[in-house]
């Protein structure tokens, strides 16, 4: 038995932050794969598998490194007239990883765990949001969602970043 203890005691453990990083590191190689956001052009997509749940990308900002974006299914909360659920999606292409910054599923993430949350509860609303991330890529490759699939929505623009929200 002390042998087995001693060689689990070996083994490395992650931190949650190294945790947080890897969801990063599988959501960025879910996103590439499904819909290749580095080839996009600012403007907004969708992709129809009809199913009658059209799903809506928006390429927001593009830069040499990043790509910022938002996917919907533009189902309108009714209390807001937000989309929901829509996830804000940060791409690193050098660094191959995809954050989600913030999701909106009723509640922005100041309500969720105040404006300056100690750093244990933000990791913990990071890991929350990825993992919601990567269980919705899974779930649009499962559906049959893909480049095959988006198509730009004619005449549009990408939505204006303004002080750190968005407008359309």
């Amino acid at each position: 038995m002390a042998q087995a203890l001693s060689r689990i005691d070996r083994i490395p453990r992650l931190s949650r932050l190294s945790w947080l990083m890897g969801l990063y590191a599988e959501n960025h190689d879910h996103l590439v794969r499904l819909f290749a956001p580095q080839d996009l052009a600012a403007g907004s997509y969708v992709s129809c598998i009809g199913d009658g749940l059209d799903l809506r990308l928006d390429v927001i900002e593009c830069h040499r490194y990043t790509v910022e974006l938002r996917m919907t299914y533009d189902i309108c909360d009714p209390l807001t007239g937000e989309p929901d659920p829509s996830a804000y999606v940060r791409l690193y292409q050098d660094a191959r990883q995809a954050e989600a910054t913030h999701c909106y599923v009723g509640r922005r993430w100041q309500d969720v765990v105040g404006m300056y949350p100690p750093a244990d509860a933000l990791i913990s609303h990071r890991m929350r949001m990825n993992t919601f991330l990567g269980k919705w890529l899974e779930y649009l490759a499962e559906r049959g969602h893909g480049v095959a699939t988006l198509r730009r929505i004619e005449g549009s623009q990408a939505p204006l970043r303004v002080a750190g929200t968005l407008e359309h």
